[in-house]
């Protein structure tokens, strides 16, 4: 319910700062109407990639992820599960949160542990990949509103045309201006929304599988552990 008011709260701010950017700002307005959705999308597309730079960064601040696997391992050997559990504790984000839903489990078998560690990664990703498939989404409708715009812009100048020679007045170059700037401020804004905006959206889709890679080894951590246990048992 949070979140839906925050992202409603976006929409309202975003289409209200397009607005008054379209009415105030000179080259923007030449853009046409067109030119209120694609900043919308700027706006979009530089929120989502300040949320998502500040959540993986501090996800990763100043923290060694080899060195913690280290720990653990070695804290897994030693069967100290208390000192696992403060050192997964300490290091907070869903690669530990998975760990420690493995931890949990230690006394069960090693199918169970398995699956919740795999249940608690289900519960992290959504977190992890929150909003990325919005900068996607964002990329190609900047693109396609420019390409809207550009279209519309040559509509206009074609109607000034048409009007022109209808009425037997010779066609000069400052009557088709209008047209032909709508289609290429659409066509320039667009890109220059879409281009940064795919940048941001593969830079973080890299960072999301690098999680998603850690939160696979911690569990083959914990999961082997298990396991060894196990077999030295029988």
């Amino acid at each position: 319910m949070q979140r839906l008011m925050i992202n409603g709260f976006i929409i309202i701010a975003s289409a209200i700062i397009a607005l008054i950017v379209y009415l105030q700002v000179d080259i923007i307005h030449l853009g046409g109407p067109c030119m209120v959705p694609i900043v919308m999308c700027s706006i979009f597309s530089v929120t989502i990639a300040i949320e998502r730079f500040y959540y993986f960064f501090r996800l990763h601040l100043g923290k060694d992820i080899d060195g913690f696997f280290e720990q653990l391992r070695a804290a897994l050997g030693a069967k100290q599960w208390s000192k696992a559990q403060a050192l997964c504790e300490s290091w907070q984000g869903p690669v530990a949160r998975v760990i420690l839903a493995g931890l949990a489990t230690h006394e069960a078998t090693p199918q169970e542990i398995d699956e919740a560690m795999e249940e608690a990664a289900h519960q992290e990703l959504p977190e992890v990949e929150q909003h990325l498939r919005w900068l996607s989404t964002l990329a190609q409708v900047s693109t396609m509103l420019g390409l809207l715009g550009t279209v519309t812009g040559l509509v206009r100048a074609f109607q000034v045309i048409q009007v022109k020679s209808v009425a037997g007045n010779p066609v000069s170059p400052g009557d088709l201006a209008g047209g032909v700037w709508e289609a290429l401020i659409t066509t320039v804004a667009g890109l220059v929304i879409a281009i940064p905006t795919i940048i941001a959206y593969n830079y973080f889709a890299g960072r999301m599988g690098d999680v998603q890679f850690q939160m696979e080894k911690a569990a083959a951590i914990v999961s082997g552990w298990r396991r060894v246990k196990a077999d030295a048992s029988h």
